[in-house]
């Protein structure tokens, strides 16, 4: 499973997340990530921010309830095997 490492805007820290899935919708590349690699664990839905000039991908947690709820659709419709609440 991929790891990839986040750093969280508000304290600087950094942040390492397991890549448990990834799409595209409407031009926008989504990934379903988590802390742990255990099941029945948390995961979020990041948003690729498209405006950033960086060479490196910049995701932020996609926090609007109606994109979250149709994008978490997607990504349960991918993986038969998970539950996504």
């Amino acid at each position: 499973m991929e790891k990839v490492s986040f750093t969280d805007p508000v304290d600087g820290e950094e942040v390492e997340f397991f890549v448990l899935e990834q799409t595209k919708i409407n031009g926008c590349n989504y990934i379903l990530v988590t802390e742990d690699e255990a099941e029945d664990c948390e995961c979020y839905i990041m948003k690729e921010n498209a405006e950033s000039d960086d060479l490196e991908s910049v995701y932020e947690m996609v926090e609007d309830d109606t994109e979250l709820m149709a994008v978490a659709k997607v990504f349960a419709e991918m993986m038969d095997d998970v539950d996504i609440v």
